[in-house]
């Protein structure tokens, strides 16, 4: 049964972007105060509620790194896909095979929910499952155990990066997960301590039915110009990662990233829930079945995108932030020059 098998509850959040108000006995306290470059203090010994708006906003806007929270975000997907190849390939070495012949003798499985936290950066939740070859009807292999599977997932989680495109602006940034990890064996309801699939079936169901609104990720609907941004109903700090996605997605560099068409989801462009082909039952299944459902022989298929420390190189955050404007309309200037040159060429 793919219940007895070895299943990981993983955690993994984004690296810290600057200190944030959180819920506590007392938020940020310091002994010895200060203040940052702003002047705004660098402690807080407030006791917020759980309904306190502070919760999750910047102690201070101009100390975050609000470019390398949105290039976190575009690159997040690409980093699971590190992560997971990353942890095949550790369990294969563990196991002492050649890492080209894992899939000869075991398959990872994954499904995985992204949430959006208070600081509106995307965390992820998956459950990991390690099968035979053959995938959920066949047996995993006598070294396939949890505890090995909660070894390659740590290792990996601390060990896998990506790097951003350069930008004169930026830099380039090495992107990582961050140092709250959570690993916990997963067993079947009333068969263990570790959390039970009701549970996390449970978690899932009700995350998934939020809207963006409710979670913290900006809006649910595109947004298709600067002054959508401004009319946008978000808190300050939402809305300056809003301006700083549109920004970058207007930089060369970045294009590839389309971060102006994902500017109302911060720059995060992956599926709120992805899975592995060998997981469950495919889409295209379920997609099946509903449409003999509701007696309709055809559905459209949805078009998806799927398939997350920040330690770099430039500008400080504030500057940065500055810099990618300046980056933005010097290419901008480029446009028309070479415009006016070619109006000029056909006269």
């Amino acid at each position: 049964m793919r219940s007895n098998r070895p299943r990981l509850f993983v955690t993994l959040t984004a690296p810290s972007f600057g200190p944030v108000h959180r819920i506590g006995e007392r938020c940020r306290p310091r002994r010895d105060g200060g203040t940052c470059d702003h002047g705004r203090p660098l402690g807080c010994t407030t006791e917020h509620t759980p309904t306190d708006p502070l919760i999750g906003q910047p102690l201070c806007p101009d100390c975050y790194d609000y470019t390398g929270h949105v290039l976190w975000h575009a690159h997040a997907s690409k980093l699971w896909d590190r992560f997971v190849i990353d942890v095949r390939r550790r369990l294969a070495t563990s196991a002492g095979l050649v890492q080209s012949r894992f899939a000869h003798h075991a398959r990872l499985s994954f499904a995985r929910v992204a949430e959006y936290q208070k600081r509106a950066a995307v965390h992820v939740h998956a459950v990991v499952r390690l099968d035979g070859p053959d995938g959920p009807t066949d047996e995993p292999p006598p070294w396939g155990t949890a505890d090995r599977l909660t070894d390659a997932v740590r290792a990996s989680a601390g060990r896998v990066l990506v790097r951003t495109p350069y930008n004169p602006a930026v830099g380039e940034l090495l992107l990582r997960w961050g140092a709250q990890l959570d690993v916990r064996p997963l067993h079947a309801d009333g068969d263990g301590a570790g959390p039970g699939d009701d549970a996390v079936a449970a978690y899932v169901a009700k995350y998934v039915t939020k809207g963006a609104s409710e979670t913290g990720a900006g809006t649910d609907h595109r947004v298709t110009t600067w002054a959508d941004i401004d009319t946008a109903p978000v808190s300050a700090h939402v809305r300056t990662l809003m301006r700083t996605s549109w920004r970058l997605g207007g930089l060369p560099e970045y294009a590839p990233l389309h971060l102006r068409t994902w500017t109302h989801t911060l720059g995060y462009r992956g599926h709120i829930l992805t899975k592995s082909r060998a997981y469950s039952t495919t889409y295209a299944a379920l997609r099946a079945e509903r449409a003999q459902h509701v007696g309709d022989a055809e559905i459209p298929d949805a078009i998806t995108e799927a398939h997350w420390r920040y330690v770099g190189s430039g500008h400080t955050p504030g500057a940065a932030l500055i810099a990618a404007g300046v980056a933005e309309d010097l290419a901008e200037g480029r446009r028309l020059s070479a415009d006016a040159r070619q109006e000029g060429g056909g006269r």
